[in-house]
């Protein structure tokens, strides 16, 4: 989805009708194409859940069997894992959906939510195996029963199925660029690494050192509560609309004012949300060019943002034709109603009145700076139509609605011409 707004000159029009208050109004939407991140996403974590099923059927029964307490704790984490693939396949389905009516801006959210949901497994993961390794750890009787060799194995093969996880989802994940597979995969690199722990303190054990497989556990679990943490806090900064790290958001900025037209670029908003950013920014146009010049420019600013910034799915442009400063100083002068009023009753008993072509404003320093245009009348010599044009613009400069609010006053002449007006 993306928006452009641009305030610049009124639009023309013909007759007495040109008093009238024109209405103009653009907006434009681009759904995302997510079939493809979420068809990767879910192939991922099948073959995840799968492997994982495998794995905790394995290392509980092994633990159990075998008497390693760091295989049964390895076992409770490889299970925490087949909880969290459900979530990210409920995720990615639901965040792959597009904006609707109660969601204009997409469901990418959800993705940042069930990072905070794996986040939270893991946290009360690392806590029970903590809780548990230091109970036996203070249990002199439970210290000097030792794993038997056989666990060994199970470790060795826990330790590869893991690795080979990670770096087949962080992998996949990089290419679609989804942090919340991303998330996940780190979930398998902990797996991994508590499986590494588990692996030295089972040899310990197994070489005369009991109390060394409840010591890995410990310390798989404290590995564990550091990446939750982390997780945790990257992704509740995402929900609080933290904005993208400053080198982006200054080449942002610097592919905004590359734009041919963009003398300012300000007010450069960002924000993630899920895989995707959304900004919006304030650019500095010429003040006097047309409302469809202004809005060309929008287009373009937006063209060459996107083109660069991949993951930048929404982006509003606001066209300023001055600085906002200056800009605020025009918030309270009248709008084309009242002006077009106020010319009605200054130039009510001259015939100039009948021959207005088009009224053009523009709110510039806190003054309305008015362009009229008249139909020509031949009858009429140079001299004549300059000193008739001063008096028509004294007789606006003196109304009482438009007194000490207009700037600059600018009566145009144009010939009456026959025929269709041709279109270059």
């Amino acid at each position: 989805m993306w928006r452009r707004h641009a305030h610049t000159e009124g639009l023309p029009l013909f007759g007495r009708d040109v008093l009238s208050d024109p209405r103009a109004n653009s907006e434009a939407t681009i759904s995302p194409e997510n079939g493809r991140r979420y068809r990767a996403t879910r192939r991922v974590t099948v073959v995840g859940a799968v492997v994982n099923a495998f794995l905790t059927l394995a290392q509980l029964l092994s633990g159990w069997l075998l008497n390693s307490q760091a295989l049964i704790a390895d076992g409770v984490h490889t299970l925490s894992d087949l909880i969290t693939d459900g979530v990210v396949l409920f995720a990615a389905g639901k965040a792959a959906a597009s904006p609707d009516h109660d969601h204009p801006y997409g469901h990418g959210r959800i993705e940042t939510l069930a990072t905070v949901v794996v986040g939270v497994f893991l946290a009360l993961a690392g806590l029970g195996i903590a809780w548990a390794a230091g109970q036996r750890l203070m249990d002199t009787n439970a210290a000097t029963a030792g794993p038997a060799p056989a666990a060994l194995a199970f470790a060795v093969l826990t330790l590869v199925a893991k690795e080979g996880l990670y770096q087949y989802t962080h992998r996949v994940a990089k290419r679609i660029g989804s942090r919340m597979l991303d998330a996940n995969a780190w979930h398998h690199r902990t797996d991994a690494i508590s499986s590494l722990f588990v692996l030295v303190g089972v040899g310990a054990a197994v070489a005369g050192f009991p109390w060394a497989d409840a010591l890995a556990a410990l310390i798989v679990a404290l590995f564990i509560l550091h990446i939750a943490g982390r997780l945790i806090v990257r992704s509740a900064a995402e929900l609080i609309d933290t904005a993208l790290d400053p080198e982006e958001v200054a080449r942002i900025h610097r592919t905004i004012m590359e734009v041919p037209g963009v003398k300012d670029a300000h007010m450069l908003r960002t924000r993630r949300h899920g895989s995707d950013v959304v900004a919006d920014v304030h650019i500095q146009v010429a003040p006097m060019i047309s409302v469809s010049e202004g809005h060309r420019i929008a287009d373009a600013v937006y063209g060459a943002v996107t083109q660069r910034h991949e993951r930048l799915r929404d982006f509003t442009v606001h066209v300023d034709p001055e600085n906002d400063e200056d800009q605020a100083r025009s918030s309270n002068l009248p709008l084309r109603p009242e002006i077009a009023e106020a010319v009605r009753e200054a130039w009510a008993d001259t015939p100039e009145l009948d021959r207005l072509e088009q009224l053009s404003m523009h709110y510039l320093n806190g003054r309305i700076h008015l362009t009229l245009t008249l139909r020509l009348d031949g009858a009429c010599t140079p001299v004549d139509l300059n000193a008739r044009g001063e008096g028509l613009s004294q007789s606006l400069q003196g109304h009482p609605r438009l007194k000490d609010r207009l700037g600059e006053v600018k009566i145009l002449y144009r010939p009456c011409t026959t025929g269709v007006q041709q279109k270059t």
